[in-house]
């Protein structure tokens, strides 16, 4: 199934949950979309509260169902806990940290600048969102994109860097600090319900 390219806010209200984590979404209108919205409530089967775990997490990242079934795969062969290492590999990929760095405002847009060839790993050119990024990389936009319009906006809409990176605005770059851990992620998220979904 290829990306969701539709309202993102029309989505979080059908997940009642903010997909861009501001919770700007929710504000106006906290029911689901569509013209029974306000009055239709439907009890979901345990069944149907993993599967909205998984669809708000998955378009959260922005990713794929199969990209997702295959990190998911990935996490559960590690050691530990599966929920937690897969949120871990969602965090670790090079989109999220250009967002969580504060290069771009969203997971989309931090997206289309790796896309681009705007961003670099390691003083080389990587244009693979999915790219898997290991602690102590250090990422950086490119010389020829220092002075885009849509980066230095991003920047100086002051987004607080979690702990997990470590952000040099002046220069457009930041490092991977270290893997980040569970208490620094959405506490909205319950993670066993995506293992339960998968092991079901």
């Amino acid at each position: 199934m290829a990306r969701y390219t539709g309202p993102v806010w029309k989505k979080s209200r059908r997940l009642s949950f903010s997909v861009l984590e501001t919770g700007e979404e929710l504000k106006k209108r906290t029911y689901a979309p569509g013209q029974h919205g306000p009055t239709k409530r439907v009890k979901l089967s345990g069944y149907g509260t993993q599967l909205r775990e998984k669809q708000r997490v998955r378009n959260m990242y922005g990713v794929s169902e199969r990209q997702f079934r295959n990190l998911f795969e990935k996490a559960s062969k590690m050691d530990g806990m599966a929920g937690v290492n897969f949120l871990v590999l969602l965090e670790s990929r090079l989109d999220n940290l250009v967002y969580r760095m504060g290069f771009a405002r969203t997971r989309a847009g931090a997206r289309q600048l790796v896309n681009h060839g705007h961003i670099e790993v390691n003083g080389k050119k990587v244009d693979i969102p999915s790219a898997e990024i290991k602690p102590g990389s250090v990422i950086a936009v490119r010389e020829r994109a220092r002075n885009m319009k849509a980066i230095n906006e991003a920047l100086e809409a002051n987004i607080t860097a979690p702990a997990y990176v470590d952000v040099d605005k002046e220069n457009k770059k930041g490092t991977f600090v270290r893997l980040p851990e569970r208490s620094e992620l959405n506490q909205e998220i319950n993670e066993a319900l995506i293992v339960e979904y998968y092991n079901r």
